[in-house]
């Protein structure tokens, strides 16, 4: 993976921490991941430069933000090669980890005359097997 050329692409003016960040979430994040996740495997990266690379990906559609209901902003690298992911994404109500469901996608629902879809999201919750024991 060429992470200069996939930024570039996406309109993004490279820096070191544009690129740290983009390689460590890439490589590292398989699943749904907070601010908080990526602040661990950086530790030395400043927070609130890492929270506007964060916002700024989301923005160019690199990532995807999901919201599963825990009250900490999440997010999910787009690999689908779409301008954005539309899949199902799976929650735990006990600890509130999140996994994405990438080979489930988002079922179409037809809306009334007149609305424009501007954004789908569908959350599934249960309880991980984790959890169960």
């Amino acid at each position: 993976m060429n992470f200069e050329q996939k930024l570039t692409d996406a309109g993004i003016r490279l820096t070191a921490i544009r690129l740290l960040v983009y390689r460590t979430i890439y490589e590292k994040m398989q699943n749904a991941f907070s601010l908080s996740d990526v602040m661990q495997l950086l530790p030395y990266a400043d927070n609130s430069s890492v929270f506007r690379t964060l916002s700024l990906f989301a923005e160019h559609h690199l990532l995807h933000l999901i919201d599963d209901g825990s009250g900490k902003q999440k997010y999910c690298v787009c690999r689908c090669g779409k301008f954005t992911c539309q899949h199902v994404h799976l929650s735990c109500t006990r600890c509130g980890e999140t996994i994405c469901l990438k080979e489930s996608p988002i079922p179409k629902v037809d809306v009334p005359q007149g609305y424009v879809v501007e954004e789908t999201e569908l959350i599934i919750k249960g309880i991980c097997p984790k959890c169960q024991k």
